[in-house]
């Protein structure tokens, strides 16, 4: 019951920052319709709540004591819980995007665009991955390493399952849930078998949404770049850092 407390607490507060967007947004109505890309900007709140979750829990007593509830709880009802179902899991939202266009079944984007798409993800993902897991220095539950955070596997399932959003969501609510089911329970299996514990799940759920979100935001203007019909407002740069690869992007929104 403890556990359930806690995070309805939690809940109240991600809703009254989404109302107090909202509240700001009535005022800006026609600009946020004028504008789509004011429209983008809104969706990115979700994740970055999510990441913001996690980098408070890194500094704050309340929300640890909440992750070590939570991990013993799981240890009580499964301890030495196993499984390599995670490692694949994790793969399967953005696999299914494939999948779907063997089928038949076209998406958003075609082929060449889509897998453009998923490779700048999939870099934001790595990269912010091992600069903060190298820069945090948190312990695992299971204290095999200090890498625990955030999640990769858990990063890497919802960059998929934002990416399957992405291309066949308008086209059927199911494809975003079951994306989105499978990026979830790859999270939750990575807690069950200690490898992290839930504020990291909750930043590397947030990580990877927001990684591609922000890739098919500045895709546009790649596209432009590359192909010189039009000056780009954005510039990608490779960066190394910490002993890390990652991409640097600058620009104007």
């Amino acid at each position: 019951m403890m556990i359930i407390s806690r995070i309805t607490l939690i809940i109240p507060l991600f809703l009254s920052f989404s109302l107090h967007s909202t509240a700001q947004e009535t005022d800006t109505v026609k600009v946020f319709k004028s504008d789509p890309r004011h429209q983008k900007l809104v969706a990115f709140i979700p994740g970055a709540v999510a990441v913001t979750y996690g980098f408070v829990a890194l500094n704050s007593n309340w929300f640890r004591k909440l992750d070590y509830h939570i991990y013993e709880k799981l240890n009580e009802r499964h301890p030495g819980y196993h499984t390599a179902a995670d490692d694949y899991m994790r793969y399967v939202p953005a696999a299914a995007v494939y999948g779907l266009d063997l089928l038949g079944i076209k998406g958003r984007n075609n082929f060449r665009d889509k897998t453009a798409l998923l490779l700048i993800s999939a870099t934001l993902t790595s990269g912010s991955l091992q600069i903060l897991k190298a820069s945090s220095n948190r312990m695992r539950p299971s204290r095999l390493n200090d890498y625990s955070f955030p999640s990769g596997h858990t990063a890497m399932a919802f960059a998929g399952a934002e990416f399957l959003h992405q291309e066949y969501g308008e086209s059927s609510i199911w494809y975003s849930v079951g994306g989105y089911g499978v990026a979830t329970a790859t999270g939750i299996l990575r807690m069950y078998k200690n490898a992290h514990w839930f504020s990291d799940v909750v930043a590397g759920a947030g990580l990877g949404i927001l990684s591609t979100k922000f890739a098919y935001f500045i895709y546009p203007s790649i596209q432009k770049m590359v192909t010189g019909k039009k000056t780009s407002n954005f510039t990608m740069l490779p960066v190394y850092q910490n002993q890390a690869m990652g991409v640097a992007i600058s620009g104007k929104f």
